[in-house]
């Protein structure tokens, strides 16, 4: 963790987004794993959503344990930044296994509730399913993981299927673009990579052109 902080805040990043699947098992147990978030520097912050395993193991405790570490945790709902004097909408949802631990589940009319129609959206995601009805929503980038890239090149396939088609890369979604990222680390839960490398993903917006 320490390593993937280094690296990202090398980057200079305006921004930090993180979409997901920090940890495995409880605050008491794994709270120093994630303590190196706590340096994580941005101009305009570290934003992040809960990925499923988060709900796995003290749910509620995990997002006060972020909180604490500076992370802005978006919950069905959306914040706003402004760059050189031009507003930008961060929007993030939950995620669908919130229904086993009585959370809210995933709901992107919250999370858009009170945007206006011709806001830039960055919608986090943890999965990137749904992703159509995001971009109707009115989101014009989603970002997304879950899906750690496949794994294992080939079998990388199988995961595709399950995704709605989406498991690693850039997608054009009915005029949204969708990006789903590999990963940073490496799951301990199946702890293999064959061609389908972690990441740190750097991402450039620019403006479209007049007209």
């Amino acid at each position: 963790m320490q390593a993937v902080v280094a690296r990202t805040n090398a980057l200079k990043p305006d921004l930090t987004l993180i979409t997901g699947d920090l940890v495995d098992g409880t605050p008491a147990a794994r709270a120093a794993d994630v303590q190196p978030l706590a340096d994580l520097r941005a101009q305009y912050g570290v934003v992040a959503i809960p990925g499923n395993h988060e709900y796995y193991a003290e749910y509620l405790g995990w997002m006060e344990a972020f909180r604490k570490l500076g992370l802005r945790m978006l919950l069905n709902e959306h914040m706003t930044i402004e760059h050189d004097g031009q507003p930008l909408v961060l929007a993030g949802i939950t995620d669908s296994v919130a229904a086993r631990v009585n959370q809210p589940l995933p709901d992107i009319d919250a999370a858009m509730k009170g945007v206006p129609p011709s806001s830039a959206v960055i919608l986090l995601s943890h999965r990137p399913v749904g992703a159509k009805r995001h971009a109707q929503a009115g989101a014009g980038l989603q970002l997304s993981g879950h899906t750690h890239g496949g794994q294992i090149l080939g079998p990388h396939f199988v995961t595709q299927l399950a995704n709605e088609g989406y498991v690693s890369g850039m997608y054009q979604v009915d005029g949204m673009q969708l990006y789903v990222s590999n990963g940073a680390g490496l799951w301990p839960g199946f702890p293999i990579r064959l061609g389908r490398p972690s990441e740190i993903t750097q991402i450039v917006l620019r403006a479209a052109p007049p007209g």
